[in-house]
């Protein structure tokens, strides 16, 4: 009985923790989702498809704008499995409460979005993601220029059919998504090679902002 409630007690404790800072997320971000989408569309409009080239004149403008403190400039690509669909990514940003990563593949892919405990925003650089959900009878197209904004809590099927590439940025509480991240890891792919790489830069750059007072 006593352990029972220790255990209510101590619940409760972390829910008002959790309710405190979840409504204070916002003070910690340092982008801005239309900034991000209109960076992307001048990208796209000054490159075309030089995905490459798009990549790199994103970067520039946000070092210029946020500034190098949070930024990572060295473009580790590395292979993403989650929810069944395969890319790679690019991460140039990863903190407690957002991150900032280039998405994509050069063949096409499928998969499941995931359910997760921050906002989602696809900013398609080059390509077209298509995505469905449950009772609708049309996919949702998202072309280059376009951006797919999944909501915290929501789920999608999502499909990439050609090459596609994308600025992810996603904001809220990114910890709990990294499980989605690494579970195809364990139940599929068993490259752990792939999951100690994305680790060791996640968890730099996570650390390496919560040390210069980023979460």
């Amino acid at each position: 009985m006593r352990f029972l409630s220790f255990a209510i007690a101590l619940l409760a404790l972390l829910t008002g923790v959790y309710k405190y800072f979840d409504s204070r997320l916002e003070q910690f971000y340092i982008f801005d989702p239309a900034h991000l989408h209109d960076l992307s569309q001048r990208a796209i409009a000054a490159h075309g498809e030089d995905t490459r080239s798009i990549v790199e004149f994103i970067v520039a403008e946000l070092s210029e704008k946020v500034g190098t403190t949070n930024l990572n400039f060295d473009q580790e690509w590395v292979f993403n499995n989650a929810g069944g669909a395969m890319g790679a990514m690019y991460i140039i940003h990863a903190s407690v409460t957002e991150y900032l990563i280039i998405f994509g593949t050069a063949i096409g892919t499928e998969g499941h979005t995931g359910r997760h405990t921050a906002d989602d925003y696809f900013n398609i650089l080059s390509g077209t993601q298509v995505a469905y959900v449950p009772g609708e009878f049309e996919p949702e197209v998202y072309p280059a220029g376009s951006v797919h904004h999944l909501r915290r809590g929501e789920v999608k099927q999502y499909k990439m059919p050609e090459s596609c590439f994308a600025l992810e940025y996603a904001r809220g509480w990114i910890p709990p998504m990294l499980f989605f991240g690494y579970a195809d890891t364990f139940s599929s792919t068993l490259d752990f090679p792939t999951l100690w790489a994305t680790s060791r830069i996640t968890g730099r750059e996570m650390i390496a902002n919560a040390l210069k007072g980023k979460f």
